[in-house]
């Protein structure tokens, strides 16, 4: 079991483009762990499980999938990193099914 700190949930707001409107506080099942223009990745304690570029043929993890990854080793720090265009989000696994927004920021440009 590895000690980790489950970092405070904070609301999604309006990022760089404000025709997008605010980032979900919770990522979502169907959400898509992916940008195109940035990085994308699913982490357990820092160490990359998953990463956008590494997808095969454009398929690319849901937040579902990672949910099933990460139910399955549940002590662990879990979390998703967007860093697209004017938007970067950390969601962290809080529990089963709940990745709380914890982090945002600009992204990349």
């Amino acid at each position: 079991m590895t000690e980790w700190t489950k970092q405070p949930a904070i609301q999604g707001t309006v990022g760089g483009c404000l025709i997008c409107g605010p980032r979900p506080s919770v990522f979502p099942p169907d959400g898509v762990i992916a940008v195109g223009f940035g990085s994308a990745a699913l982490t357990r304690d820092g160490e990359v499980i998953y990463d956008e570029a590494e997808a095969e043929n454009e398929k690319y993890m849901t937040g579902a999938e990672a949910e099933q990854i990460a139910a399955a080793d549940p002590d662990h720090d879990w979390q998703i990193s967007l860093y697209g265009p004017l938007s970067g989000r950390t969601y962290q696994r809080h529990g089963p099914g709940e990745w709380a927004l914890i982090e945002q920021n600009r992204g990349v440009a």
